[in-house]
């Protein structure tokens, strides 16, 4: 069955029924950018919410130590690549099914509008053939009834006894003459209506069916199109799907990693004072014998006792004095355990700046000795304020190493501890005297250029169709040049030199 054969007089149908068809395609556009808007508001409530939440400073930094804190932290990280993954629903839709259908949508309202006017203009011009038939037929009819009113004429005047010869031959030439006419009229009717009925059957039977049939197949094709954007819409969910659900599992492995035993255990570590729990009181006679008066004034006064750290209220300190106490250098003001940590800590800072100024200072030395073999590349004596700058800085940390050393040895109150520390302090010197200058070669003309910050693996396939971003193939190897900022993107290297954004949660980063 087909509309050429069975909706032939159904134009006015069809033309409503293929206008109602582009009509729902452009419903279903909207409807998709509505649901894209929603995405997008989703995603960005949730980047908020993650932002509003993550902990920040270093008190916080402190609790994220603890496992219930950092597994909230992996929460919301999770949660920031959820909505990741809510923008590429968005993203995709609008460029997979928006763009795709807005583009078929004109090209069918095109292809309606042709068939429309082909159809309009075959009716016109049989129309303007049945008028001409129409105009013959009349002209035909008029001719035959007046070469029957001559002919009856002649007749008439041949009968009258009183007509002259002359008067008869006269009217039956005109008679011959109108009948002669009408036969005319009459074959160019024929002709005409010949003409015609081969038009309507041309028009009837292959014309108009062929423009229906057209109108048919393109209105298939637009529900074709349209069911393949009814499922796009579901499709592309489901390509993401696998990534939300690892999101979902990570929020789910993020519980299962908090140990509270663990959590009690690091909190005694960070807080446990050293101190020793104070002693009996003692109990003070004064029954017998007479005190002297000197002696009496002393009752008055209260035995100081140690400072019972755990219940005893914190008295109130001026800014000034608090300000003392934070700038403490040898941290004193803090129990004999947290004392050890801090200094620990300190000491561990100063030799990772040590072993930087030595690193420094070795490039420097060796970027001289370069200078000096190639005048053309520089000049070696514009790096000696830079080598001097180094050298004190170098001096000041092995001052300052010192000194926090000997502090910790106080706080330890052992020879051993101290020895150990020296020991280890003089071998991370070693390794930084060792250790690799990272001016091991020079380029000719220096020039600048990114450094690469790690390596990743692309666990899925990503297109990337918009401006900025580059696509990738499940297990290929990526140069990381610029990691997540908080919105879910990173910039990655491919080995073929091409460069663009890619979502975070797209790849693994390599260890």
């Amino acid at each position: 069955m087909d509309w050429g054969t069975d909706l032939w007089d159904q134009y006015d149908v069809i033309e409503k029924h293929t206008q109602s068809g582009l009509d729902l395609v452009e419903r279903y556009i909207k409807f998709v950018k509505e649901r894209t808007e929603v995405e997008q508001n989703y995603a960005k409530q949730l980047r908020n919410l993650t932002k509003k939440y993550t902990r920040r400073g270093n008190k916080e930094d402190q609790d994220c130590k603890f496992s219930n804190h950092a597994s909230f932290q992996e929460i919301l990280n999770e949660l920031n690549d959820y909505a990741g993954q809510r923008e590429v629903i968005a993203e995709n839709m609008i460029t997979r099914i928006c763009v795709d259908l807005t583009k078929s949508l004109q090209e069918l309202k095109q292809e309606r509008r042709t068939h429309l006017a082909d159809a309009k203009k075959a009716q016109q011009n049989l129309d303007t053939s049945f008028k001409q038939l129409e105009n013959i037929k009349r002209r035909f009819a008029k001719e035959w009834a007046e070469a029957e009113k001559a002919t009856q004429q002649a007749e008439k005047i041949e009968n009258e006894l009183n007509a002259t010869r002359i008067e008869v031959e006269k009217v039956k030439q005109h008679a011959n003459a109108r009948t002669h006419t009408a036969e005319e009229c009459r074959s160019d009717y024929a002709a005409q209506l010949q003409k015609y009925n081969k038009e309507q059957n041309l028009f009837y039977y292959t014309e108009i069916p062929n423009i229906f049939n057209k109108l048919q197949e393109m209105d298939e094709r637009r529900i074709q199109r349209l069911a393949e954007g009814y499922c796009q819409f579901s499709d592309i969910e489901k390509t993401v799907q696998p990534i939300i659900s690892r999101c979902l599992e990570g929020i789910s492995a993020a519980g299962r990693k908090i140990d509270g035993k663990q959590d009690s255990t690091l909190f005694i570590e960070q807080h446990k004072s050293g101190f020793e729990r104070p002693g009996d009181v003692e109990f003070e006679d004064y029954s017998h014998g007479t005190k002297s008066p000197a002696h009496e004034s002393n009752l008055n006064q209260h035995k100081p006792r140690g400072k019972l750290w755990p219940f005893s209220k914190k008295n109130k300190m001026s800014q000034a004095e608090k300000q003392m106490l934070a700038a403490a250098e040898d941290f004193s003001h803090l129990p004999p355990e947290q004392r050890k940590k801090k200094l620990h800590a300190k000491i561990d800072e100063i030799t990772k700046e040590l072993q930087k100024e030595q690193d420094q200072s070795d490039a420097l030395e060796k970027m001289k000795g370069v200078y000096a073999q190639n005048p053309q590349m520089g000049d070696p004596s514009s790096l000696e304020p830079q080598i001097s700058e180094t050298a004190q800085n170098i001096g000041r940390l092995k001052g300052e190493l010192a000194k926090y050393e000997s502090w910790l040895s106080e706080a330890v109150g052992g020879e051993e501890s101290s020895s150990n520390i020296n020991n280890n302090t003089q071998h991370s010197v070693r390794a930084a005297d060792q250790s690799q200058n990272i001016y091991t070669e020079f380029d000719d003309e220096f020039e600048d250029m990114e450094s690469p910050i790690g390596q990743c693996t692309a666990l899925y396939t990503f297109e990337g169709n918009s401006e900025g971003t580059i696509s990738i193939t499940e297990g290929e190897l990526l140069t990381v040049m610029e990691e997540d900022k908080g919105d879910g993107w990173m910039r990655v290297l491919r080995s073929n030199g091409e460069e663009g954004y890619i979502p975070s949660s797209y790849v693994k980063l390599s260890p």
